[in-house]
């Protein structure tokens, strides 16, 4: 009997198929041990665990400031109140803020909203990357922007801009969300990193030793970055003749671009503008009064910064009057700082009109 005779057609197409669920089924194979390797945390080839996590994490991060309206939790009480949590986060000042916990959306109705993005200033770099779920030893930098806009002299207008800068990490991801309203296009880019050195600065802008009268001495400090900053980690030091005080802030914070008054007697402080008013008198650094704390003839206030995990404060600013100087005052006068040098006693004047907050 003869057997069944195939065409060379038949063979060909046969061989074709043949090959063909071979090459789908191990790539099909190569799919699924991928994603169980970056499941697992493992890698192989390209494939990079780290840099997953880090894509993982801007991703996530975008989507939770760019979704909804973000949420606040208050601390009451030395608790954390969730009865009360309030998706208006953005209508609680710097310290609430920094004592809770929030989550910074930007979203209201479905489009970004301008009083959330001023109230970004509010939160403190810490807080927002806590507060968008940021893995401990990460940073990010932030940047929102209009991209395109009917109104020329709008495009490229910076509407916030802060966070660590990427320099010195070892790896970055970026996120990117375009929003289209009010025929404008506004850009949020938000950056991870891991690792990063925050480069945060304060600057002391006017110093008041000599107060008339009853009135209490103050120092007036600005913070010139977008987010927030934590005086956690913040020292003063005066030195005076022979006598050095030195003082660690543990609380307290400072609105982006705003100023705090440091005084020796809130009651009577004149606060001007600023956001913050924060209270050395008790802690005995300024006097009020009789009590004179700060030099009125020879004296140094220096502004120094520890880093999390080091033991050494990097001096940040100094500011001597007296002596050699040329910066001798009378009572009710105060030394202003002129934006230049963060050393040098050429930067500094003296005033005789004294504008505490402003």
């Amino acid at each position: 009997m003869q057997g069944p005779v195939y065409s060379h057609t038949e063979r060909d197409n046969g061989a074709i198929t043949a090959v063909i669920e071979f090459l789908t089924a191990f790539v099909l194979f190569l799919m699924i041990l991928t994603a169980f390797l970056s499941l697992a945390q493992l890698e192989m080839g390209s494939n990079d665990p780290s840099l997953d996590r880090l894509d993982s994490a801007a991703v996530l991060g975008m989507d939770r400031i760019s979704s909804d309206e973000g949420w606040f939790v208050p601390l009451t009480n030395e608790q954390l109140d969730y009865d009360n949590a309030t998706a208006n986060w953005h209508l609680f000042p710097a310290q609430q803020l920094e004592e809770g916990r929030v989550q910074a959306g930007l979203l209201v109705d479905g489009e970004l909203n301008d009083s959330k993005i001023n109230a970004l200033h509010n939160i403190s770099e810490d807080g927002f990357a806590l507060g968008i779920g940021l893995p401990e030893g990460y940073s990010f930098h932030l940047n929102i922007m209009v991209t395109d806009s009917t109104e020329a002299q709008r495009v490229g207008a910076v509407l916030f801009d802060g966070g660590t800068d990427k320099s010195g990490t070892r790896a970055s991801s970026t996120s990117y969300r375009n929003f289209y309203q009010n025929d404008e296009t506004i850009q949020i880019i938000l950056e991870v990193h891991d690792g990063g050195r925050k480069n945060n600065q304060l600057q002391i802008t006017e110093v008041h030793p000599r107060p008339s009268q009853s009135g209490a001495e103050w120092i007036e400090i600005y913070n010139p970055n977008d987010f927030a900053i934590s005086l956690y980690g913040w020292s003063l030091e005066h030195t005076s003749g022979s006598s050095t005080s030195n003082l660690l802030l543990k609380e307290g914070i400072i609105t982006g671009h705003a100023t705090a008054i440091f005084t020796g007697d809130p009651s009577s402080q004149d606060a001007g503008n600023a956001s913050e008013v924060i209270d050395l008198g008790v802690e005995g650094f300024l006097g009020v009064g009789s009590i004179d704390n700060l030099a009125n003839g020879n004296g140094k206030l220096t502004l120094k910064y520890t880093q999390v995990f080091e033991s050494q404060p990097a001096v940040i600013q100094r500011i001597n009057w007296g002596g050699d100087t040329g910066l001798f005052l009378v009572n009710g006068q105060s030394i202003v700082w002129d934006g230049t040098s963060m050393f040098d006693s050429t930067s500094w004047s003296i005033s005789n009109n004294p504008t505490p907050g402003n």
